[in-house]
């Protein structure tokens, strides 16, 4: 199947439908290194595409998951809408700005969590980096501690605010590099890697604050991660990158569904069964516990959960049951192989 990769449009001023939030036109941004000579010890000047022609639009209130493997590109598209890097080729308008020439009106407007990176002070109480953060984004004193108190409440930050940033655990930092963020309640969300370092508990924390904040704010959330149960959680559309290109974009709920992939039903059954008889599109995986459960995986797209359960309920009992989506990452990787290939997602 073809991805979903919509074509670059022409962005037209004079049409408010053609000012998205996000409107990256066929960016390309070059690294040049310089490499060995093979038994030499001159060095050669090479040119690395880390962004190869990158078109992506995203409206306003979007939330967009931007997935891929390591070296796809996701960081340096991010750094060029940041106004960090100067694009080599194409146009960026991230809310209406040209990011590197308007990059202190952009910075007014947006918010962004590094993974690796802090805008925090290292050696100042956590508080105190929120009060330079006010000052400088111009909040009043009300509106930074009104907000303050929101974003305290939600991400559970009351316990350190007085403690250095030093003293700090990896998963305190990240969820105070997130308050920092959202402090000036930004239109546009960039998190690169925001639960990094967070346990399953405070990850889930975190997913729910920013569904609610994004819910009531209208922002728009534009977020790059590892972890899928990010990209599931808090989006509704997937972009994955694969060597600086789009590969795919689309609907995350049709994402597993465009490639393919095959969906697992897991039964545990009343009597252990050696053997079922399935429908053609469904196949058995393994059989555990004595022919007690039977993990079965069937195409999505020519047989559903009941009709698949009819079919087993004809012949034996069940038990209990559970369905296993096809993992994103497996996916992603599935994509990248296929473009390797010459193929087509």
């Amino acid at each position: 199947m073809s991805p979903a990769v919509p074509p670059p449009q022409p962005l037209d001023a004079a049409s408010p439908a053609a000012d998205p939030a996000v409107a990256l036109t066929g960016v390309r941004r070059d690294y040049v290194v310089r490499a060995p000579v093979a038994g030499s010890r001159r060095r050669r000047r090479q040119v690395v595409r880390a962004v190869d022609a990158l078109s992506l639009r995203i409206g306003h209130g979007e939330t967009v998951g931007f997935v891929g493997a390591n070296g796809a590109g996701k960081s340096t598209t991010i750094k060029m809408m940041t106004g960090i890097l100067q694009p080599t080729a194409g146009a960026l308008r991230i809310l209406g700005h040209d990011p590197v020439p308007e990059r202190r009106a952009l910075a007014r407007r947006i918010g962004v969590v590094f993974g690796q990176r802090s805008q925090l002070w290292w050696d100042l109480p956590l508080r105190e980096s929120y009060r330079i953060l006010g000052t400088m984004h111009r909040l009043t004193d009300r509106q930074r501690e009104a907000r303050l108190e929101r974003l305290v409440d939600g991400l559970e930050l009351g316990g350190f605010l007085s403690r250095p940033v030093r003293q700090l655990s990896l998963g305190q930092r990240m969820r105070g590099e997130v308050a920092a963020a959202l402090l000036h309640s930004p239109e546009l969300v960039v998190l690169d890697e925001p639960t990094i370092g967070l346990d399953m508990v405070s990850k889930e924390g975190l997913r729910r604050f920013l569904r609610e904040d994004r819910a009531e704010r209208g922002t728009t959330l534009f977020l790059t991660t590892h972890d899928m149960g990010d990209v599931e959680r808090l989006c509704e559309r997937i972009v994955v990158v694969d060597s600086g290109a789009v590969a795919y974009d689309g609907p995350l709920e049709s994402f597993r569904q465009r490639l393919g992939a095959p969906r697992e039903l897991i039964v545990d059954l009343e009597e252990p069964a050696s053997e079922l008889s399935l429908p053609g599109a469904a196949r058995t995986l393994a059989v555990d516990a004595g022919g007690i459960r039977h993990r079965i995986a069937f195409s999505g797209d020519a047989l559903t959960v009941p009709a698949l359960l009819t079919a087993i309920n004809q012949q034996v009992e069940v038990r209990d049951l559970s369905l296993r989506e096809p993992a994103i990452e497996d996916l992603v990787r599935q994509i990248s192989a296929r473009n390797r290939r010459g193929g087509t997602a």
